[in-house]
């Protein structure tokens, strides 16, 4: 074999690799987009669980609660968009609003002795309970595979192909600070 035919079939085998090594790359994208949006669809399911709950538990705690009609009133807003007009981003800053607000609602409901013992409310809340739990383990995956995919997507050399093929990096459903804080009811 002459030195010209081992040099081009150097360069056809390099080439075939890089073009390997870029359809398995993009491959992967295209699997990790897809579980990102299996997460979210999963979390999703809670969410609307929870923004289905919020008026009976609203309706259940109006007539005890006439005083705190701002917890109330912030949770009425909350849900006046509908759910499903909702993009994704939207539900899930509309939902870190809503836990906010669920929190401050249950923190007063313990100053409502009546109100904790009505056998509805109990209900309601333990739904909510299960929910949220079930919530905070969608977000757990989600958000794990959301740093998957943003791993693959900013780290050499995938995130050359990432960006040639128009991925970009997605947004984490993280707790914003006032949910962090501990919430303070005041009379």
């Amino acid at each position: 074999m002459s030195t010209g035919t081992i040099i081009i079939i150097v360069v056809v085998v390099i080439i075939v690799i890089i073009g390997l090594y870029i359809l398995s790359l993009y491959n992967k994208l295209v699997r990790l987009t897809n579980k990102i949006e299996e997460a979210f669809s999963t979390m999703d399911v809670y969410l609307k669980k929870r923004w289905d709950l919020i008026p009976n538990l609203l309706e259940t705690t109006k007539g005890y609660m006439k005083h705190e009609k701002e917890v109330l009133t912030e949770l009425t807003d909350l849900r006046k968009k509908g759910y499903d007009k909702l993009s994704n981003e939207e539900k899930i800053q509309t939902n870190e609003k809503m836990s906010t607000g669920l929190e401050k609602l249950m923190a007063v409901a313990e100053n409502y002795p009546d109100l904790k013992a009505n056998t509805n409310f109990q209900q309601l809340s333990s739904n909510l309970t299960k929910v949220e739990e079930d919530i905070a383990n969608a977000r757990k995956y989600y958000n794990g595979t959301v740093r998957t995919y943003n791993d693959t997507v900013e780290m050499f050399p995938s995130n050359i192909i990432a960006k040639k093929f128009g991925y970009t990096t997605k947004e984490m459903f993280e707790v914003d600070e006032k949910e962090r804080e501990n919430v303070q009811v005041k009379f």
